[in-house]
């Protein structure tokens, strides 16, 4: 799938960790129904095996809505499975090394490859290597990850203002401070808690959609 600006505007984190008894698949049809434009599948303590079903449902969600799924980390998940593109962090596989294998199994495809950048200096260097787009943060304290640095909303700005590729701002972002990060220059916000730990996830990712629109 070619990545559209579009796309990145409202870019759920679906975090296997947050679904608790419920189902992580029919959370993100509900989110997707809200109007969320991109599902990341992020599930660190499943199994290969469970990773691949769940991103296999969720794949039939995304396609329906004509929308990119990324699988986080794992690229032999995402191209065994089809999906639209990976995320890798800077521990993850190099994006160098990605791209050159997705490149190599996908010739005829537009494999999607973001990378996460906390300064400018690593946001460089995905763009150079061939990253799509990026996520930066924490751009405010969040809860969903315990080992985070906050760069701010200024880190954020000087970050959208090194590169030529899309950013997407990540951590601790909801109603109340999105059209702040849309204003640093992001082309988007990624969001977990602001719509999965919500008790209506649908209207949840409508509002939040709707900010972002108005502040577009």
């Amino acid at each position: 799938m070619l990545l559209l600006p579009e796309h990145l505007r409202l870019y759920l984190c679906a975090d296997g960790a947050f679904c608790g008894a419920g189902s992580l698949v029919e959370m993100v049809e509900a989110a997707i129904a809200g109007g969320v434009t991109c599902v990341q599948l992020r599930h660190k303590e499943a199994s290969s095996r469970r990773l691949y079903e769940e991103a296999l449902e969720l794949r039939a969600l995304t396609k329906k809505a004509n929308i990119p799924l990324i699988i986080n980390d794992r690229l032999d998940i995402a191209l065994a499975m089809n999906a639209d593109g990976v995320h890798l962090g800077q521990s993850d596989l190099p994006v160098a090394a990605a791209r050159q294998i997705a490149d190599t199994l996908r010739p005829h495809d537009k494999f999607i490859i973001g990378a996460s950048a906390h300064t400018a200096e690593e946001a460089l260097a995905a763009e150079r290597d061939g990253a799509d787009y990026l996520g930066s943060g924490a751009v405010y304290p969040t809860g969903s990850k315990n080992d985070t640095t906050v760069i701010g909303v200024e880190g954020l700005k000087t970050i959208c203002a090194a590169v030529q590729i899309p950013v997407i701002g990540i951590g601790g972002i909801g109603p109340q401070n999105a059209a702040a990060v849309l204003a640093a220059g992001a082309a988007g916000a990624a969001v977990i808690s602001a719509i999965l730990s919500a008790e209506d996830i649908t209207k949840a990712a409508r509002n939040l959609r709707r900010i972002i629109e108005a502040a577009f």
